[in-house]
C-alpha cells in the first residue's frame, strides 16, 4: 500500500506530523495556505525540518532532521498526492481547509481529524449543504494529537513527547476496520478504535483539564503572561475537585448515549504509561507535561477557545438532549463568555451544527454507527 501522506496545515502539529511521518517511512505532502508562507518558505530554506534533541536544558523525543517529500501551497496538488489526508489542526480551522479541499475530494480519500471534536459530524453535514450528495469519503476523529510538541524557529520542532497509542472513530463506522488498518500503516504509534465519533468527542482528554483549569486561574496566567508550568503550577486540591465534578458530568452524558466512557485518570495513565493515583497527582508529575513552561496566557489561549466550543457545547449539547444536568460545564462556559464576550452557546458546536438537530438519542447513535 502506498505510504504517501498529505499534512494540512503548518502549524505546531502539522509541522511535527511532517517530520515524524518523514521519519516513520512516509512520503510527505505539507500544504500551507497560501498567505501563511513564512513555514514553508523555512523549510524550502533549510532543507527539511530539525527535531531538535533538547530545550530548556531537557531532553526531547525523536531529534533529527528530514527533509519532506513534497511541499504545497496548491490544495488541488495536495489533495491529490494522497489518499490520506491528515489534518492537526485547531477545530475552527477544520470548516475553512474542508471548504478549499472539497472541489478535489474523492470517494477513496480518508480525513483524519486530530483532534476530531466530533469535526467529522460537521464536515458532513458540509459537504451535504453544499450539494455533494453523492460524495462518499472517509472521516476518522482522533481524540486528540499524538504529540506534546512545538514550534521552537525556523523549520525546527521539539517533541516532548509521544502518546503510548492513540483512539480513534471512524465515520461511517462500517468502515472503521479497514480504515484504521489503513492508517495505521503510516501512524508512528498504535492506534485503537472507538464505537463512533460521538465516543472520541467525549474521549478527549483535553475535555476536563484545559478549558475548567485555564478558566480558574485566569487572573494568575494573564498577570504573569503564562509564566508557569501550566499542569503542575495550575492545579491544585481545590481545582482538582472541580474538575472531578466536570468529570461526573461526562461520565453521566456518556452512559445516557450508551456510551462507556474510559475515566479520565485511566486515560490518561494509559496514554502516557504512567500510574497516577489521581488526576491530580497525574498533573503534578507528567514529565511529558512538565519539561517546557507552556501556560496560557489569556484567554483567547485554545484550550478556551478551542476546548470550550468544541469539546464543553457538545457535552452541554448532548446532556440537554438526553436530560443530564451538566451544570458544571455549563459554569465554565458562562465564565468563558464573559471572558471573551462571546456566547459559546451558540457560537460552539451545537447539535444543528453536526447536523443532529431534531434527532432523539437513539436516532443519532444510528446515525453515528
Amino acid at each position: 500500500m502506498s505510504k504517501n501522506v498529505t499534512v494540512i496545515g503548518a502549524g505546531n502539529a502539522g509541522l511535527t506530523a511532517a517530520y515524524h511521518l518523514s521519519l516513520h517511512g512516509c512520503n510527505v505532502c505539507l500544504y500551507g495556505s497560501p498567505g501563511f508562507d513564512e513555514p514553508l518558505d523555512d523549510i524550502e530554506q533549510k532543507g527539511g525540518i530539525e527535531a531538535v534533541s533538547e530545550l530548556a536544558e531537557l531532553p526531547m523525543s525523536f531529534s533529527g532532521f528530514e527533509p519532506i517529500h513534497t511541499l504545497s501551497r496548491d490544495m488541488a496538488e495536495a489533495v491529490a498526492f494522497a489518499d490520506i489526508l491528515l489534518l492537526p489542526v485547531p477545530s475552527f480551522a477544520q470548516n475553512v481547509l474542508f471548504d478549499e479541499i472539497l472541489p478535489y475530494l474523492t470517494d477513496e480519500h480518508i480525513i483524519v481529524l486530530m483532534p476530531g471534536n466530533y469535526g467529522s459530524l460537521t464536515l458532513k453535514k458540509r459537504m451535504l449543504d453544499k450539494g455533494y450528495d453523492t460524495l462518499n469519503p472517509t472521516f476518522i476523529d482522533a481524540i486528540s494529537s499524538p504529540w506534546a510538541c512545538r514550534i521552537t524557529g525556523p523549520a525546527q520542532i521539539a517533541i516532548m513527547g509521544l502518546k503510548e497509542f492513540l483512539p480513534v472513530a471512524v465515520m461511517p463506522a462500517s468502515k472503521t476496520d479497514t480504515t484504521v488498518e489503513r492508517l495505521q500503516e503510516v501512524l508512528p504509534l498504535p492506534l485503537t478504535s472507538l464505537s463512533n465519533v460521538i465516543a472520541a468527542g467525549l474521549e478527549n482528554i483535553n475535555f476536563g483539564g484545559h478549558p475548567l483549569l485555564t478558566t480558574l486561574n485566569m487572573g494568575l496566567l494573564e498577570n504573569f503572561e503564562g509564566d508557569f508550568n501550566y499542569y503542575k503550577d495550575c492545579s491544585s486540591p481545590a481545582t482538582a475537585r472541580a474538575a472531578a465534578v466536570m468529570e461526573q458530568e461526562r461520565m453521566a452524558v456518556g452512559k445516557a448515549l450508551g456510551i462507556e466512557l474510559t475515566p479520565e485518570l485511566d486515560a490518561m495513565n494509559a496514554l502516557y504509561g504512567t500510574d497516577a493515583k489521581s488526576v491530580y497527582e497525574f498533573n503534578r508529575s507528567s514529565e511529558t507535561h512538565g519539561k517546557i513552561t507552556s501556560a496560557p496566557d489569556s484567554s483567547k489561549h485554545r484550550y478556551i477557545t478551542e476546548d470550550a466550543p468544541y469539546l464543553l457545547v457538545p457535552c452541554h449539547e448532548f446532556g440537554r438532549l438526553a436530560q443530564v444536568p451538566t451544570p458544571m460545564v455549563n459554569a465554565c462556559l458562562t465564565i468563558d463568555n464573559a471572558y471573551n464576550q462571546t456566547d459559546y452557546f451558540q457560537e460552539g458546536r451545537t447539535l444543528e451544527k453536526m447536523g443532529l438537530s431534531g434527532m432523539t438519542v437513539e436516532q443519532i447513535i444510528s446515525y453515528v454507527s
